[in-house]
């Protein structure tokens, strides 16, 4: 059993393919198969389920699993520490969202290169919570901006704000002439959902449920953004959580935004692995964003 043999399985694991990860290795898939075959004759039992759409990991595979990304990720993330100590500089590697850079840290990110111009930022985009904590348990990244959710094995999660909800409708609506809505003001809105497999919409789901509340809905959107655009348009009533820097209730403009005091907030922050293993850059990093998110927050009360 080698360290290449664990991170080549993890990476079948998280991409369910052996072809695929083939493909990004530069290799057959033959030598993919070889370093799964050499973890199961070392563990003696399967770790992998083939299937006509491709791999799943066994249950022993499953616990292999967790435990080599959790291993693989620290040793890698302490790999670069080092490096950055011996050689200065270093960078702070971010998951999230495709909006939340614009949303959540664009005045961080302005603050943060002019106060540290050697450390470099790095962004990929993910598409939900889950994708972000399986990115951050899987890759050799830093922070991860989620919405704060249930305990998640190998992950903390620490968070920045709590996000109230709003109602977009169109100027000319009935409800956007109201300074503020009960959830019961719902029921009978033509709802533009929020993505499905978003912590958002399960959040607001569960809270419509808890509420007694239902809301038909013939759209769906892959972000906030969308959402508010087709509001605007007249497509429907967008319920989404008041970003900082938004003005609520709404401007002037054809789109208003009327305050839902009754439903819960939304709680988004970061997800790390271990707060304490992580380099003073990503530190400063987290702390920066926080404190601008809070800043603009205040700024809007």
């Amino acid at each position: 059993m080698t360290l290449d043999d664990l991170r080549v399985f993890v990476a079948v694991c998280r991409a369910g393919s052996l072809s695929a990860v083939a493909r990004d290795l530069g290799c057959t898939q033959s030598a993919v198969s070889q370093h799964v075959r050499r973890l199961e004759k070392q563990t003696g039992t399967g770790l992998l389920e083939r299937h006509a759409r491709g791999v799943v990991p066994t249950e022993a595979g499953r616990i292999l699993q967790a435990a080599a990304a959790d291993g693989i990720a620290g040793l890698d993330g302490a790999l670069r520490r080092v490096d950055e100590l011996v050689h200065g500089g270093g960078t702070v590697r971010v998951t999230t969202g495709a909006t939340t850079v614009r949303h959540f840290m664009s005045e961080a990110v302005v603050t943060f290169r002019r106060n540290h111009p050697e450390v470099s930022l790095e962004f990929q985009t993910e598409n939900s919570s889950r994708s972000c904590f399986d990115a951050l348990a899987a890759d050799d990244l830093d922070l991860a901006w989620i919405t704060i959710g249930g305990p998640v094995r190998g992950i903390e999660q620490r968070p920045v704000m709590r996000l109230p909800w709003v109602l977009a409708v169109g100027a000319d609506d009935p409800l956007a002439a109201r300074a503020r809505l009960d959830p019961a003001d719902l029921a009978g809105i033509r709802h533009i959902r929020l993505p499905e497999n978003s912590a958002s919409r399960a959040h607001l789901d569960a809270a419509f449920a808890d509420a007694g509340i239902r809301v038909s809905s013939d759209t769906s959107v892959a972000d906030w953004d969308t959402a508010l655009l087709l509001a605007e348009l007249g497509l429907g009533h967008a319920v989404v959580p008041a970003l900082p820097g938004w003005q609520v209730p709404g401007s002037d403009g054809p789109l208003r935004l009327v305050p839902i005091p009754a439903l819960p907030p939304l709680a988004v922050g970061w997800a790390v692995r271990r707060w304490a293993a992580l380099a003073p850059p990503a530190l400063v990093f987290a702390d920066e964003v926080a404190r601008s998110c809070r800043a603009r927050a205040a700024g809007q009360q």
